[in-house]
Order: C-alpha cells, then sequence, then structure tokens
C-alpha cells in the first residue's frame, strides 16, 4: 500500500513538473522555427550486418513545418521518419515536457528532455532530447515512433553558429521498415539467409551532409 501511494505522489511530481514546455526546448524550437527553408547535399551510407551498399548520394530540401524531403537518381528507400533532423514532427501538436536532468557525454553536460504528446493524431508516443543550452540546439534524440519502431539519432555540427548539422548517425530497426529491401537501389546485395537468422535485426545510417543554402524568416 505504501508503494502505491509513493508512486501516486511521485507521478503527481512528475506531472506537476510537466504542465508547461521547458524553457530551453522552446529556445531550441525557437531557433529551428527561425529556418524558412533549406536545401543540402548529403553523403549517405550504410551499416546494416546482411546488406552491402556503395556509398549514396541525394538532394534534400526543407520547408519550414513540413518533413525534409529526399531525392536520388539510384534509391528510394531510406527510414525516412528517422532521418528527420528538422525535428518539426515532434511539436506539430500539443505536448508536454519532462525534465530528465543532464547527461555527460565526451565531458560535456547536455541536458534530457522528454516530449510526450497530448493529442492522439501524434505519430510517435514519446521522444527524448539531449539539448546543447549553450547554442541551442539537439545533439541527441531517442524516438518512439507509433508505427515504425525506435530511432536514434546523434548529430554533429561544423561549428557552434550552425544551426543544422553536418554529421548525423541514426540508428533504426529494420524490421519495421515497411519497404521491401529490393527496393533500396539496383546494386544492393541483401543476404537473405544471414537476415532470416538474425533475432534483432538493426541498422544504422551516416549522413554527412554539404552545400547548406538556408533561408531564414524574415
Amino acid at each position: 500500500m505504501k508503494n502505491i501511494i509513493f508512486g501516486i505522489i511521485f507521478l503527481g511530481i512528475q506531472l506537476l513538473g510537466a504542465q508547461e514546455p521547458d524553457e530551453d526546448l522552446m529556445r531550441v524550437r525557437e531557433r529551428l522555427d527561425s529556418l524558412s527553408s533549406f536545401k543540402a547535399t548529403i553523403e549517405l551510407d550504410v551499416d546494416i550486418s546482411f546488406i552491402k551498399m556503395p556509398k549514396k548520394y541525394a538532394d534534400i530540401s526543407y520547408e519550414r513545418g513540413e518533413r525534409i524531403q529526399f531525392e536520388s537518381d539510384d534509391f528510394v528507400m531510406l527510414p525516412k521518419r528517422g532521418l528527420d533532423f528538422s525535428f518539426s514532427n515532434l511539436f506539430k501538436y500539443s505536448f508536454i515536457t519532462v525534465d530528465r536532468g543532464f547527461e555527460v557525454i565526451e565531458g560535456k553536460k547536455y541536458k534530457a528532455i522528454n516530449i510526450i504528446p497530448t493529442d492522439k493524431k501524434a505519430d510517435f508516443s514519446i521522444a527524448m532530447l539531449l539539448l546543447d543550452t549553450e547554442n541551442d540546439r539537439i545533439v541527441g534524440s531517442e524516438i518512439s515512433t507509433k508505427k515504425e519502431g525506435t530511432y536514434q539519432l546523434s548529430l554533429q555540427y561544423a561549428s557552434n553558429k550552425m544551426p543544422l548539422p553536418e554529421k548525423v548517425e541514426v540508428a533504426f530497426e529494420v524490421e519495421r521498415m515497411k519497404i521491401p529491401l529490393n527496393y533500396m537501389g539496383k546494386d544492393i546485395d541483401v543476404d537473405k539467409k544471414s537476415m532470416r537468422e538474425e533475432e534483432v535485426k538493426k541498422g544504422k545510417i551516416y549522413l554527412n551532409i554539404e552545400n547548406y543554402q538556408i533561408r531564414y524568416v524574415e
């Protein structure tokens, strides 16, 4: 009985702390909202044990309020939900935030925030963001979607002034991808035997992003 009461009190305290959106997160959101649009080129490298794929190249474009769009002549399959480092979809519907304290990575301290949507239309159930509060940027995330599994992103920036990353590492659940693997491109080699034998099918994608053309809201 005492444990139940303690649990209720603890949950109440957590919810009280989640009523107002976190101020640091709001500054990060404002910085992202200052982007009207951007274009860039990407180099993409895939690390999946049962897939051999050469480096691929694509163009990306973004319009404020929309997801990042990818265009390429020789491949179509990407976990696009996980590659959207604009994070615009996290703020599309109403949400609450929970402060999870700080995490130290390579000697630097980052603020951890949970985003919990309060609107059923949201396509994710919970997201954890790591915030660089000095430069108002997102350096890491773990997003649990409702239909496409969980994605983990790690972002690196060229300079403190840059609002967008130059390198992105994406970890994802391969089995939750909805497009057949043979649509990844003409020069893809899929080891179907190894794929069937692996109990947990996970992969990583590495993005190198260059030639940004950024337009800001006037």
